[in-house]
């Protein structure tokens, strides 16, 4: 599975209803609005590099009101879950 954290810049005036939007493009998992220098950001979960492109230029960039993206490829992803997991394989509770 390849992750992508998508930075968004929108209009914001319309932030619940971009985010709404962009929450129901299939690959997107979650939709975050945040404070900072962006004012969404999307979590893009999919098979392939190639399906990216459809998601986020493809899709996401489309929606009325996103001005502005960048994008970031996760390498790994480490979670408290993960780890969690991790120290107790072997171990009877």
């Amino acid at each position: 599975m390849i992750t992508a954290i998508v930075l968004i810049k929108t209009s914001v005036d319309r932030i619940p209803e971009i985010a709404e939007a962009i929450a129901a493009i299939d690959g997107v998992s979650e939709v975050y609005s945040v404070t900072g220098g962006y004012d969404l950001v999307a979590m893009v979960r999919v098979r392939r590099h190639d399906d990216l492109a459809e998601v986020i230029p493809g899709r996401l960039n489309r929606i009325p009101g996103v001005a502005h993206t960048e994008t970031q490829i996760a390498f790994r992803t480490y979670s408290q879950h993960d780890l969690e997991a991790a120290f107790s394989i072997g171990l009877d509770e």
